[in-house]
């Protein structure tokens, strides 16, 4: 899932442009975000609770696939240096463990004097939105010098 790093500016976005990322949901990231968050639903952790719930099986937190929208935009569109302003989620169906999870996101809009863009966001599984939204982002410019390159 390791995206390569892309660093853009403001002035190189155009509306149209896009970044897809393709995911497939483990048991250990499930896991590993119910540590990092502390929510440690039943619904995400027992399989034997979650069989009795309408879902029938585990399923991923919702801020787990809202962060892989966080992980393309800080990564490849727009990439290093972007920083969230705010974002809208829409959660339409639940993500199951073993789901690939086809993150895209579109730059719908640009405001110039404010270096801002609008960004859909829509994560897919087999076809069907499990999720989509909004949102927006400052964007490093070149005419204001930029940003340094990132160390990794």
């Amino acid at each position: 899932m390791m995206l390569p790093l892309r660093m853009l500016y403001f002035e190189d976005l155009a509306p149209g442009m896009s970044e897809t990322l393709r995911k497939t949901v483990r048991s250990a990231d499930v896991v590993g975000f119910a540590e990092v968050t502390g929510d440690r639903n039943p619904i995400h952790l027992s399989e034997h609770f979650a069989a009795r719930t309408p879902f029938g099986t585990r399923i991923a937190h919702g801020l787990y696939t809202a962060s892989l929208i966080s992980a393309v935009l800080g990564t490849r569109l727009p990439g290093p240096g972007a920083v969230y302003v705010s974002q809208t989620l829409n959660f339409r169906a639940p993500v199951k463990i073993g789901d690939t999870v086809e993150v895209t996101v579109a730059v719908a809009e640009l405001v110039p004097e404010k270096c801002r863009a609008r960004l859909t966001c829509i994560c897919m599984v087999a076809g069907e939105v499990v999720l989509d939204g909004e949102a927006w982002v400052k964007v490093p410019s070149k005419a204001d010098g930029g940003r340094p390159p990132p160390r990794l």
